[in-house]
């Protein structure tokens, strides 16, 4: 367990050095985009290690515990958006944005146990691993989309504008972010179906309206809604972005907020 916690704290601390850089660049105004990316893809590679470790120590994948559900998505939200990173130039100044809220992640995954916990015959199915997969892949890309819209807010609060002017305009930058958060309405739909297909397989009932079940589907209904008013009554870049954010912070109470307070079966943490 030793070994896996020094890799753990590593990542952790090669992740702080990655967004202290990208927020200091954005404030700046330099470019060191090539470094950023290269100490995130060394922390996610350090990372995976730590959680390969505890998984083969354990006998399960990493979503029983707090813990073990902050750090997987910790490194499955960082490989989400550094793949972004990588491959959309206009998404690099996003991390000033994204690398807070997950600075935020990791501090509470440093004060959670990092003991083992129960794991139920329930989990024992292969839709467990594709719901959680969906949900990963949903709230990534949702996390990507806030740090665009982030760079649209910042924008109008004056913050970064040497460096932010150098960016498209904020519509090329909002239509950017939409694409980002109907990847994510497709996931997460995919996810509530195979979460359904699970509660089938594991309880017997499609949908029971537990709290977990609840706050998904009012995730989901947001995000719904936020698509049909930006594209029914074309929202401003400004309005829209400040309508991403709130869907991100639903979401965000979704997966790590509920966990705390049901108990029902359906918890997302044991």
């Amino acid at each position: 367990m030793a070994t896996e916690l020094q890799l753990l704290w590593l990542a952790l601390t090669l992740y702080t050095l990655a967004g202290s850089t990208a927020i200091g660049a954005t404030v700046l105004a330099k470019r060191p985009e090539r470094v950023i990316l290269a100490i995130i893809l060394i922390g996610l590679f350090v990372h995976a290690l730590s959680l390969g470790l505890r998984w083969e120590r354990v006998g399960h994948g990493p979503f029983i515990t707090m813990f073990e559900i902050l750090s997987s998505n910790v490194w499955s939200l960082l490989l989400i958006f550094g793949v972004a990173y990588w491959r959309v130039p206009a998404v690099r100044p996003a991390a000033a944005v994204v690398m807070p809220v997950l600075f935020l992640m990791m501090a509470w995954l440093l004060v959670t146990s990092p003991a083992a916990g129960h794991y139920p015959p329930t989990y024992r199915t292969i839709w467990l691993y594709i719901h959680v997969l969906f949900g990963k892949v949903f709230l990534g890309s949702v996390l990507v989309a806030v740090g665009v819209a982030g760079v649209i807010l910042l924008r109008h609060a004056r913050f970064g504008v040497a460096r932010l002017a150098q960016l498209p305009d904020d519509v090329r930058l909002e239509n950017l972010a939409f694409r980002f958060m109907m990847l994510g309405f497709i996931f997460e739909t995919l996810m509530l179906i195979a979460g359904a297909i699970w509660a089938q397989d594991a309880w017997g009932r499609y949908w029971a309206w537990d709290p977990l079940e609840s706050w998904a589907f009012t995730t989901w209904l947001a995000l719904a809604l936020f698509v049909h008013l930006r594209i029914t009554f074309k929202l401003r870049p400004l309005y829209s972005a400040a309508a991403i954010v709130a869907v991100f912070v639903l979401a965000f109470l979704t997966f790590f907020g509920v966990p705390f307070v049901a108990t029902a079966p359906h918890k997302g943490a044991v």
